[in-house]
């Protein structure tokens, strides 16, 4: 399948507008295009859905084998040219390798063969940005190199400069976009706001399609799109863990990977979505499944959510319930917001978490199951990712497994188990194939 990925030297440099641009411009010529995300990110995929009208999926060396590597990749059929976006900047990525790779956007790109498109920002320099680039090029020789889009240019002597550099570079220009203070999306404490919390998305979308078009050679870019699925498979393959699925779906529970929700229907699982934001009480179900998000946001509501508390608690009596950090704080005891207020959870576990103390957790995830969850077993190796500025006060309950970064250090968040409830910090992405 051929395709592009969308990358720059850092982060900030407009990527992601420039990713939701071409998915639109090029989904409006006609084209069916197929969105991917490298690397481990909650929020961008269904931005990617309302840009593309199709489904995206996260790609990641460090957490994801070959075999669903390539199944991800195949979800491309169909499709007549896949845009994938990069995270951080290129080559960023984890010291030690996880499960096929160090998880940066250049090996995704080498991996599937889609040329970079990096997104270069001239603010502050004119043919120095020639340098960047060429460097960013010449860094791993073997990776397919599309040329540049050139963001936040500040006039037509800036362009002609930025131009004259990278023509010198033997680099190709394949678009340069003016200075707009206006394209820039929302963003909160762990990136963009989400795509169904945008005020008015559709006409944002839209903005940057037209932005792209007027500024960017969308034809060289589609000429330039290369590819091959490096590990083909019989289809993506995800072991679902009950057969009827309750998962929370609202402003407050939304972070799954999509690769796993699809995976789990297409293994034939059943999938209810409900709000507790709603106050709804999870529907009859083999398992409720509390994914991440920002409860710390919509602390107030949640505990005054007791139709929605009480369902949970005799679900819990009979059947397992499992919360992956938002979700696993909201099945602690209490949440401490921003203010210091203390609001009240569902109880099931004994977790007392505080968004009034701050402090980033960031990174990959290795666990080792001591207990099992929700279908896994003990022994089970996992991989994840973590992304959190919320700290543990109490955490009396046993622990779900051993936990580790991607550097092999111990991490204390280890997750909880009490009964038929368990609950982790990590986002699960998929499990270690070795």
């Amino acid at each position: 399948m051929k395709g592009i990925l969308v990358s720059a030297p850092t982060s900030g440099t407009g990527k992601t507008t420039v990713m939701l641009g071409l998915l639109r411009a090029l989904s409006e010529d006609g084209l069916v295009v197929q969105p991917f995300k490298s690397g481990p990110d909650y929020i961008d995929p269904a931005f990617h859905r309302a840009a593309a009208g199709r489904a995206s999926f996260n790609l990641d060396t460090w957490a994801m084998g070959p075999g669903l590597l390539g199944a991800i990749a195949a979800q491309a059929e169909g499709a007549d040219l896949v845009v994938a976006e990069g995270s951080m900047g290129l080559y960023d990525g984890v010291a030690f390798a996880g499960a096929t790779g160090h998880g940066s956007s250049a090996e995704t790109a080498a991996l599937m063969g889609w040329p970079v498109v990096l997104v270069v920002d001239v603010s502050g320099q004119a043919q120095s940005a020639a340098a960047v680039a060429l460097g960013f090029k010449a860094f791993r020789p073997d990776l397919p190199f599309a040329g540049v889009i050139l963001n936040r240019c500040a006039s037509p002597r800036h362009e002609r400069l930025a131009r004259l550099g990278m023509e010198e570079a033997g680099i190709r220009v394949l678009g340069v976009l003016p200075r707009r203070g206006d394209l820039v999306l929302p963003e909160r404490h762990l990136g963009l706001v989400q795509a169904v919390e945008h005020p008015d998305l559709e006409v944002a979308i839209a903005g940057y399609a037209a932005f792209l078009r007027a500024h960017v050679d969308l034809a060289a870019i589609i000429a330039a799109a290369d590819g091959r699925i490096a590990h083909p498979t019989a289809g993506l393959r995800v072991t679902p863990p009950a057969q009827r699925i309750a998962l929370a779906q609202d402003a407050a529970f939304s972070f799954a990977y999509p690769h796993l929700v699809e995976g789990w229907r297409r293994a034939g699982a059943e999938i209810l979505p409900f709000s507790p934001l709603a106050d709804e009480a999870p529907p009859e179900a083999d398992l409720v499944w509390l994914p991440g998000g920002y409860p710390e946001l919509h602390a107030g509501v949640l505990a005054g959510a007791e139709r929605f508390r009480a369902g949970l608690r005799r679900h819990a009596e009979a059947k397992p319930v499992h919360g992956e950090c938002g979700g696993y704080m909201a099945l602690g005891e209490a949440l401490i917001d921003k203010a210091g207020v203390r609001h009240r959870m569902a109880g099931l576990l004994g977790l007392v978490t505080s968004y009034e103390k701050r402090k980033m957790h960031l990174g990959y995830r290795r666990a080792e199951l001591v207990a099992g969850m929700p279908g896994f077993g003990p022994g089970t190796v996992l991989r994840g990712h973590e992304f959190h500025y919320s700290t543990i006060l109490e955490q009396p309950d046993a622990g779900l497994a051993r936990v580790t970064d991607a550097e092999g250090a111990e991490v204390v968040e280890t997750g909880s188990v009490r009964g038929r409830v368990s609950g982790t910090f990590f986002h699960l992405i998929a499990e270690d194939a070795g």
